[in-house]
Protein backbone atom coordinates (compact mmCIF):
# COMPACT_ATOMS: atom_id res chain seq x y z
CA UNK A 1 0.00 0.00 0.00
CA UNK A 2 1.22 3.73 -1.37
CA UNK A 3 0.95 6.65 1.11
CA UNK A 4 -1.15 8.27 -0.90
CA UNK A 5 -4.15 5.87 -0.27
CA UNK A 6 -3.81 6.14 3.64
CA UNK A 7 -6.53 8.54 5.14
CA UNK A 8 -6.06 10.87 8.22
CA UNK A 9 -9.05 9.76 10.60
CA UNK A 10 -9.89 7.34 12.63
CA UNK A 11 -12.12 5.92 10.72
CA UNK A 12 -9.50 4.27 8.33
CA UNK A 13 -8.11 2.59 10.59
CA UNK A 14 -10.91 1.30 12.39
CA UNK A 15 -11.65 0.17 8.64
CA UNK A 16 -8.46 -0.85 7.74
CA UNK A 17 -8.52 -3.17 10.95
CA UNK A 18 -12.03 -4.81 10.08
CA UNK A 19 -10.70 -6.10 6.68
CA UNK A 20 -7.09 -6.96 7.90
CA UNK A 21 -7.12 -10.92 7.20
CA UNK A 22 -4.54 -11.52 9.97
CA UNK A 23 -6.39 -8.95 12.73
CA UNK A 24 -7.30 -12.18 14.44
CA UNK A 25 -3.90 -13.37 15.67
CA UNK A 26 -3.80 -10.04 18.21
CA UNK A 27 -6.06 -12.38 20.28
CA UNK A 28 -3.69 -15.54 20.23
CA UNK A 29 -1.06 -12.40 22.38
CA UNK A 30 -1.14 -11.86 25.80
CA UNK A 31 -1.45 -7.54 25.53
CA UNK A 32 -0.09 -6.17 28.79
CA UNK A 33 -3.04 -3.57 30.20
CA UNK A 34 -2.76 0.23 31.75
CA UNK A 35 -3.19 0.86 35.01
CA UNK A 36 -7.24 1.32 34.11
CA UNK A 37 -7.21 -1.63 31.97
CA UNK A 38 -6.62 -1.00 28.74
CA UNK A 39 -4.52 -2.74 26.32
CA UNK A 40 -0.95 -1.22 26.03
CA UNK A 41 -0.11 0.42 22.53
CA UNK A 42 2.47 -1.69 22.54
CA UNK A 43 5.41 -0.42 19.90
CA UNK A 44 8.19 -2.24 21.22
CA UNK A 45 8.42 -5.77 19.53
CA UNK A 46 11.78 -4.98 17.74
CA UNK A 47 13.27 -5.37 21.61
CA UNK A 48 10.61 -7.79 23.50
CA UNK A 49 7.76 -9.76 21.62
CA UNK A 50 4.80 -10.53 23.24
CA UNK A 51 3.34 -13.67 25.02
CA UNK A 52 1.27 -15.85 22.58
CA UNK A 53 -1.22 -17.27 24.59
CA UNK A 54 -0.27 -20.84 23.92
CA UNK A 55 2.49 -21.13 25.42
CA UNK A 56 1.45 -22.39 28.53
CA UNK A 57 0.22 -25.05 27.22
CA UNK A 58 3.47 -26.45 25.20
CA UNK A 59 5.33 -25.08 28.57
CA UNK A 60 3.05 -27.28 30.66
CA UNK A 61 3.28 -30.70 28.05
CA UNK A 62 7.04 -30.42 29.32
CA UNK A 63 6.31 -29.77 32.85
CA UNK A 64 3.92 -33.02 32.51
CA UNK A 65 6.62 -35.17 31.06
CA UNK A 66 9.37 -33.86 33.50
CA UNK A 67 7.05 -34.66 36.98
CA UNK A 68 5.51 -38.02 34.96
CA UNK A 69 8.82 -39.80 33.25
CA UNK A 70 11.78 -37.79 34.44
CA UNK A 71 14.87 -38.48 32.58
CA UNK A 72 13.11 -41.45 30.38
CA UNK A 73 11.54 -37.98 29.02
CA UNK A 74 14.49 -37.56 26.95
CA UNK A 75 13.20 -40.90 25.03
CA UNK A 76 9.71 -41.50 26.04
CA UNK A 77 7.71 -38.35 26.22
CA UNK A 78 5.16 -37.74 23.58
CA UNK A 79 7.77 -35.13 22.13
CA UNK A 80 11.21 -36.42 23.04
CA UNK A 81 14.14 -34.08 24.37
CA UNK A 82 16.90 -35.98 23.27
CA UNK A 83 15.24 -34.52 19.53
CA UNK A 84 13.24 -32.04 20.52
CA UNK A 85 15.09 -29.20 19.41
CA UNK A 86 14.17 -30.58 15.80
CA UNK A 87 10.28 -29.64 15.95
CA UNK A 88 11.47 -26.23 14.92
CA UNK A 89 13.98 -26.64 12.52
CA UNK A 90 11.64 -26.95 8.77
CA UNK A 91 9.89 -23.88 10.48
CA UNK A 92 13.30 -22.04 11.22
CA UNK A 93 14.28 -22.98 7.90
CA UNK A 94 10.85 -21.40 6.24
CA UNK A 95 11.76 -18.42 8.31
CA UNK A 96 15.17 -17.53 6.86
CA UNK A 97 14.96 -18.60 3.43
CA UNK A 98 17.07 -21.95 4.22
CA UNK A 99 17.89 -25.73 3.82
CA UNK A 100 16.69 -27.45 7.29
CA UNK A 101 19.92 -28.90 7.52
CA UNK A 102 21.58 -25.26 7.50
CA UNK A 103 19.50 -24.42 10.77
CA UNK A 104 20.02 -24.73 14.09
CA UNK A 105 18.35 -23.34 17.66
CA UNK A 106 20.91 -22.94 20.13
CA UNK A 107 22.54 -21.11 22.79
CA UNK A 108 21.91 -16.97 22.58
CA UNK A 109 23.51 -14.76 19.54
CA UNK A 110 26.71 -13.71 21.28
CA UNK A 111 27.71 -17.30 21.91
CA UNK A 112 26.64 -18.16 18.41
CA UNK A 113 28.28 -15.16 16.89
CA UNK A 114 31.56 -16.34 18.95
CA UNK A 115 31.38 -20.09 17.76
CA UNK A 116 30.76 -18.75 13.99
CA UNK A 117 33.85 -16.46 13.96
CA UNK A 118 35.83 -19.08 16.00
CA UNK A 119 35.11 -21.22 12.39
CA UNK A 120 35.39 -18.33 9.79
CA UNK A 121 37.58 -15.44 11.17
CA UNK A 122 41.05 -16.64 10.48
CA UNK A 123 42.92 -13.79 10.24
CA UNK A 124 45.91 -13.41 8.41
CA UNK A 125 48.80 -10.86 8.12
CA UNK A 126 47.70 -9.77 5.15
CA UNK A 127 43.87 -10.61 5.73
CA UNK A 128 42.68 -9.35 9.18
CA UNK A 129 40.04 -6.70 8.96
CA UNK A 130 36.26 -7.39 10.09
CA UNK A 131 34.12 -4.79 8.10
CA UNK A 132 31.61 -4.07 10.64
CA UNK A 133 28.66 -0.78 11.33
CA UNK A 134 30.11 1.83 13.27
CA UNK A 135 27.28 1.74 16.07
CA UNK A 136 26.12 -1.70 15.86
CA UNK A 137 24.85 -3.37 18.56
CA UNK A 138 26.84 -3.37 21.65
CA UNK A 139 27.17 -7.01 21.78
CA UNK A 140 28.21 -7.60 18.75
CA UNK A 141 30.93 -4.32 18.74
CA UNK A 142 32.56 -6.43 22.12
CA UNK A 143 32.54 -9.84 20.51
CA UNK A 144 34.57 -8.81 16.90
CA UNK A 145 36.84 -6.82 19.29
CA UNK A 146 37.48 -9.16 21.25
CA UNK A 147 37.93 -11.79 18.69
CA UNK A 148 40.74 -9.43 16.61
CA UNK A 149 42.41 -9.27 20.35
CA UNK A 150 42.01 -12.97 20.85
CA UNK A 151 44.32 -13.58 17.33
CA UNK A 152 46.50 -10.88 18.22
CA UNK A 153 45.86 -7.91 16.52
CA UNK A 154 44.45 -4.79 17.31
CA UNK A 155 40.79 -3.39 16.81
CA UNK A 156 42.06 0.36 15.65
CA UNK A 157 43.52 -1.59 12.80
CA UNK A 158 41.69 -5.08 11.86
CA UNK A 159 38.24 -3.36 12.20
CA UNK A 160 36.83 -1.60 9.08
CA UNK A 161 33.59 0.57 9.77
CA UNK A 162 30.90 1.42 7.91
CA UNK A 163 29.76 5.12 8.84
CA UNK A 164 26.94 6.81 6.48
CA UNK A 165 27.75 9.91 4.63
CA UNK A 166 28.26 13.19 6.50
CA UNK A 167 24.45 14.61 7.40
CA UNK A 168 23.02 11.31 6.81
CA UNK A 169 21.48 9.02 8.77
CA UNK A 170 21.95 5.60 6.85
CA UNK A 171 24.37 4.03 4.50
CA UNK A 172 24.18 3.79 1.11
CA UNK A 173 24.47 0.47 -0.52
CA UNK A 174 26.93 1.93 -2.90
CA UNK A 175 29.33 2.96 -0.65
CA UNK A 176 29.32 -0.16 1.28
CA UNK A 177 30.19 -1.74 -1.90
CA UNK A 178 32.65 -0.14 -2.98
CA UNK A 179 34.37 -0.06 0.47
CA UNK A 180 34.21 -3.71 -0.15
CA UNK A 181 35.39 -3.27 -3.49
CA UNK A 182 38.65 -0.92 -2.49
CA UNK A 183 39.46 -2.93 1.00
CA UNK A 184 38.44 -6.74 0.06
CA UNK A 185 41.92 -8.25 -0.43
CA UNK A 186 42.37 -7.11 3.66
CA UNK A 187 38.66 -8.07 5.05
CA UNK A 188 38.87 -11.67 6.12
CA UNK A 189 35.25 -10.71 7.55
CA UNK A 190 32.48 -9.09 6.63
CA UNK A 191 30.34 -9.12 9.72
CA UNK A 192 27.21 -7.06 9.40
CA UNK A 193 23.07 -6.39 10.60
CA UNK A 194 20.20 -7.63 8.53
CA UNK A 195 18.65 -4.74 9.62
CA UNK A 196 20.51 -1.87 11.88
CA UNK A 197 19.13 -1.77 15.21
CA UNK A 198 19.05 1.83 15.33
CA UNK A 199 18.04 3.74 12.47
CA UNK A 200 16.27 0.44 11.15
CA UNK A 201 17.89 0.31 7.82
CA UNK A 202 17.47 -3.04 5.97
CA UNK A 203 20.97 -4.12 4.30
CA UNK A 204 21.36 -5.31 0.78
CA UNK A 205 22.41 -8.94 1.90
CA UNK A 206 22.20 -10.48 -1.24
CA UNK A 207 24.70 -7.85 -3.02
CA UNK A 208 27.05 -7.77 0.08
CA UNK A 209 27.61 -11.17 0.06
CA UNK A 210 28.33 -11.07 -3.61
CA UNK A 211 30.59 -8.21 -3.10
CA UNK A 212 32.40 -9.35 -0.40
CA UNK A 213 32.52 -13.29 -2.34
CA UNK A 214 34.12 -11.31 -4.80
CA UNK A 215 36.99 -10.28 -3.04
CA UNK A 216 37.10 -13.59 -1.27
CA UNK A 217 35.81 -12.58 2.47
CA UNK A 218 34.23 -14.58 4.79
CA UNK A 219 30.48 -13.08 5.02
CA UNK A 220 28.07 -13.39 7.87
CA UNK A 221 25.40 -11.78 9.26
CA UNK A 222 23.42 -10.67 12.51
CA UNK A 223 19.77 -10.87 11.75
CA UNK A 224 18.23 -9.90 15.32
CA UNK A 225 16.33 -7.48 13.87
CA UNK A 226 15.64 -9.45 10.29
CA UNK A 227 14.28 -12.65 11.50
CA UNK A 228 10.47 -12.74 11.99
CA UNK A 229 10.24 -9.07 10.44
CA UNK A 230 11.33 -9.49 6.97
CA UNK A 231 11.90 -12.24 4.34
CA UNK A 232 14.90 -13.98 4.22
CA UNK A 233 16.41 -16.20 1.39
CA UNK A 234 19.99 -17.38 3.09
CA UNK A 235 20.74 -20.28 1.19
CA UNK A 236 20.30 -18.16 -1.87
CA UNK A 237 22.21 -15.49 -1.11
CA UNK A 238 24.80 -17.79 0.27
CA UNK A 239 26.39 -15.82 3.12
CA UNK A 240 29.08 -18.41 5.31
CA UNK A 241 26.71 -18.15 8.52
CA UNK A 242 23.94 -16.16 10.44
CA UNK A 243 22.95 -15.99 13.74
CA UNK A 244 19.53 -14.44 15.51
CA UNK A 245 17.86 -14.01 18.42
CA UNK A 246 14.47 -14.99 19.21
CA UNK A 247 12.95 -12.48 21.59
CA UNK A 248 12.19 -9.72 19.46
CA UNK A 249 10.08 -10.43 16.64
CA UNK A 250 10.00 -14.14 16.90
CA UNK A 251 8.44 -13.96 20.71
CA UNK A 252 10.31 -16.66 22.12
CA UNK A 253 10.32 -14.91 25.63
CA UNK A 254 13.08 -12.81 27.32
CA UNK A 255 16.57 -14.41 27.10
CA UNK A 256 15.27 -17.19 24.55
CA UNK A 257 17.08 -19.50 22.52
CA UNK A 258 18.82 -18.84 19.69
CA UNK A 259 19.80 -19.44 15.70
CA UNK A 260 22.45 -19.82 13.61
CA UNK A 261 22.41 -20.77 10.00
CA UNK A 262 25.43 -22.53 8.41
CA UNK A 263 25.56 -22.69 4.45
CA UNK A 264 25.66 -26.10 3.51
CA UNK A 265 29.13 -25.76 1.43
CA UNK A 266 30.56 -25.86 5.04
CA UNK A 267 28.28 -28.71 6.10
CA UNK A 268 31.35 -31.19 5.89
CA UNK A 269 34.07 -28.76 6.27
CA UNK A 270 35.57 -31.13 8.90
CA UNK A 271 38.79 -29.10 9.02
CA UNK A 272 37.13 -25.86 9.84
CA UNK A 273 38.47 -25.34 13.70
CA UNK A 274 35.92 -24.87 15.84
CA UNK A 275 34.79 -25.03 19.80
CA UNK A 276 33.47 -28.52 20.61
CA UNK A 277 30.46 -29.85 23.04
CA UNK A 278 29.07 -33.06 23.15
CA UNK A 279 26.05 -32.19 21.57
CA UNK A 280 27.69 -30.99 18.41
CA UNK A 281 29.07 -34.66 18.18
CA UNK A 282 27.38 -37.54 15.46
CA UNK A 283 24.67 -38.83 17.30
CA UNK A 284 24.82 -42.00 16.55
CA UNK A 285 27.67 -42.56 19.06
CA UNK A 286 27.34 -39.57 21.22
CA UNK A 287 26.42 -41.52 24.09
CA UNK A 288 29.04 -43.81 23.62
CA UNK A 289 30.96 -41.23 25.35
CA UNK A 290 34.26 -41.34 23.43
CA UNK A 291 37.45 -39.41 23.58
CA UNK A 292 37.37 -37.80 20.41
CA UNK A 293 35.11 -35.51 18.77
CA UNK A 294 33.33 -35.85 15.82
CA UNK A 295 30.62 -33.34 14.56
CA UNK A 296 27.50 -34.31 12.88
CA UNK A 297 26.79 -32.58 9.27
CA UNK A 298 25.50 -29.43 9.03
CA UNK A 299 24.64 -26.41 11.50
CA UNK A 300 24.26 -29.18 13.90
CA UNK A 301 27.59 -29.94 14.51
CA UNK A 302 28.29 -26.34 16.09
CA UNK A 303 25.88 -27.52 19.06
CA UNK A 304 27.55 -27.15 22.72
CA UNK A 305 25.19 -28.61 25.21
CA UNK A 306 21.90 -29.97 25.28
CA UNK A 307 18.72 -27.65 24.43
CA UNK A 308 17.04 -25.92 27.32
CA UNK A 309 13.79 -27.84 26.51
CA UNK A 310 11.29 -25.57 28.53
CA UNK A 311 13.03 -22.29 26.22
CA UNK A 312 12.24 -24.44 22.88
CA UNK A 313 8.89 -25.26 24.19
CA UNK A 314 8.04 -21.41 24.46
CA UNK A 315 9.71 -20.57 20.80
CA UNK A 316 7.20 -23.42 19.25
CA UNK A 317 4.32 -21.47 20.49
CA UNK A 318 5.12 -18.50 18.36
CA UNK A 319 6.73 -20.90 15.66
CA UNK A 320 3.52 -22.29 15.49
CA UNK A 321 1.71 -19.16 14.66
CA UNK A 322 4.50 -17.46 12.37
CA UNK A 323 3.83 -20.59 10.17
CA UNK A 324 0.04 -20.29 9.98
CA UNK A 325 0.06 -16.76 9.07
CA UNK A 326 3.18 -16.83 6.54
CA UNK A 327 5.98 -14.10 6.48
CA UNK A 328 4.87 -12.88 3.18
CA UNK A 329 1.43 -11.82 4.47
CA UNK A 330 3.12 -10.58 7.78
CA UNK A 331 5.40 -8.74 5.94
CA UNK A 332 2.77 -7.05 3.47
CA UNK A 333 0.75 -6.22 6.17
CA UNK A 334 4.56 -4.64 8.21
CA UNK A 335 5.29 -2.39 5.33
CA UNK A 336 1.75 -1.05 5.21
CA UNK A 337 1.20 -0.30 9.21
CA UNK A 338 4.81 1.23 9.22
CA UNK A 339 3.89 3.23 5.56
CA UNK A 340 0.56 4.36 7.39
CA UNK A 341 2.52 5.49 10.96
CA UNK A 342 5.18 7.43 8.53
CA UNK A 343 2.02 9.09 6.94
CA UNK A 344 0.69 10.22 10.05
CA UNK A 345 3.46 11.27 11.32
CA UNK A 346 4.94 13.14 7.79
CA UNK A 347 2.87 16.52 8.22
CA UNK A 348 3.69 16.94 12.05
CA UNK A 349 7.49 16.28 10.90
CA UNK A 350 9.00 19.62 12.57
CA UNK A 351 12.34 21.07 14.11
CA UNK A 352 10.68 19.10 17.03
CA UNK A 353 11.57 15.59 15.43
CA UNK A 354 12.49 13.84 12.52
CA UNK A 355 12.52 10.11 10.59
CA UNK A 356 15.38 8.47 10.42
CA UNK A 357 14.52 5.37 8.76
CA UNK A 358 14.78 4.80 4.81
CA UNK A 359 11.16 5.82 3.84
CA UNK A 360 11.62 2.88 0.76
CA UNK A 361 9.89 -0.30 2.27
CA UNK A 362 12.26 -2.74 0.73
CA UNK A 363 14.75 -0.82 2.53
CA UNK A 364 13.41 -0.81 5.97
CA UNK A 365 12.05 -3.27 8.73
CA UNK A 366 9.15 -3.84 10.77
CA UNK A 367 10.39 -0.30 12.84
CA UNK A 368 10.68 3.05 12.68
CA UNK A 369 13.01 5.29 13.94
CA UNK A 370 12.10 9.31 15.65
CA UNK A 371 14.72 11.67 15.90
CA UNK A 372 13.85 13.77 18.82
CA UNK A 373 16.73 15.70 19.47
CA UNK A 374 14.65 18.47 21.83
CA UNK A 375 12.89 15.43 23.62
CA UNK A 376 15.26 13.72 25.41
CA UNK A 377 14.36 10.48 27.20
CA UNK A 378 11.74 11.98 29.15
CA UNK A 379 9.78 11.26 26.20
CA UNK A 380 9.31 7.82 26.94
CA UNK A 381 8.21 8.41 30.52
CA UNK A 382 5.63 10.85 29.23
CA UNK A 383 4.71 8.53 26.44
CA UNK A 384 4.34 4.92 29.04
CA UNK A 385 2.08 7.59 31.28
CA UNK A 386 -0.12 7.70 27.91
CA UNK A 387 -0.41 3.58 27.91
CA UNK A 388 2.23 3.96 24.93
CA UNK A 389 5.42 1.30 24.69
CA UNK A 390 8.59 2.23 22.66
CA UNK A 391 12.09 2.80 23.12
CA UNK A 392 14.49 5.38 23.34
CA UNK A 393 18.49 4.97 21.97
CA UNK A 394 20.93 7.55 23.38
CA UNK A 395 21.42 9.89 21.99
CA UNK A 396 17.89 11.30 20.58
CA UNK A 397 16.48 8.09 18.80
CA UNK A 398 12.72 6.88 19.75
CA UNK A 399 12.15 3.50 18.18
CA UNK A 400 8.37 2.22 17.67
CA UNK A 401 7.53 -0.93 15.76
CA UNK A 402 4.30 -1.71 14.66
CA UNK A 403 4.48 -6.02 14.61
CA UNK A 404 2.00 -7.40 12.17
CA UNK A 405 0.84 -10.00 14.57
CA UNK A 406 -0.33 -8.08 17.15
CA UNK A 407 -0.72 -4.12 16.58
CA UNK A 408 -3.49 -3.06 14.72
CA UNK A 409 -4.20 0.26 12.92
CA UNK A 410 -5.84 1.70 15.62
CA UNK A 411 -2.31 1.22 17.63
CA UNK A 412 -0.95 3.33 15.11
CA UNK A 413 -3.23 6.34 14.73
CA UNK A 414 -3.23 6.42 18.85
CA UNK A 415 0.11 6.19 19.06
CA UNK A 416 0.99 8.81 16.42
CA UNK A 417 -2.23 11.07 18.66
CA UNK A 418 -0.29 10.31 21.75
CA UNK A 419 2.87 11.22 20.37
CA UNK A 420 2.31 14.71 19.19
CA UNK A 421 0.69 15.71 22.50
CA UNK A 422 3.56 14.40 24.02
CA UNK A 423 5.88 16.29 22.06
Amino acid sequence: MTSFQFEAGEDFAVAMDARDPLAHFRERFCLPKTESGEDWIYLCGHSLGLQPKSVRSYLDEVLRDWADLGVEGHFHAPNPWMPYHRLLAQQTAALVGAQAAEVVVMNSLTVNLHLMMTSFYRPTHKRHKILVERGAFPSDQYAVESQVRFHGFDPASSLLELTPREGESCMRDEDIESLIEREGDSIALIMLGGVNYVTGQVFDMAGITKAGQRKGCVVGFDLAHAAGSIPLRLHDWGPDFAVWCSYKYLNGGPGCVAGCFVHERHARAWDLPRFAGWWGHDEKTRFQMGPDFHPMAGAEGWQLSNPPILALAALRASMEIFSEAGLERLRAKSVSLTGYMEFLLGPQVSAKFSIITPREPERRGAQLSIRASSAGRTLCDRLAAAGVVGDWREPDTFRVAAVPLYNSYQDVYRFVQRFSAAL
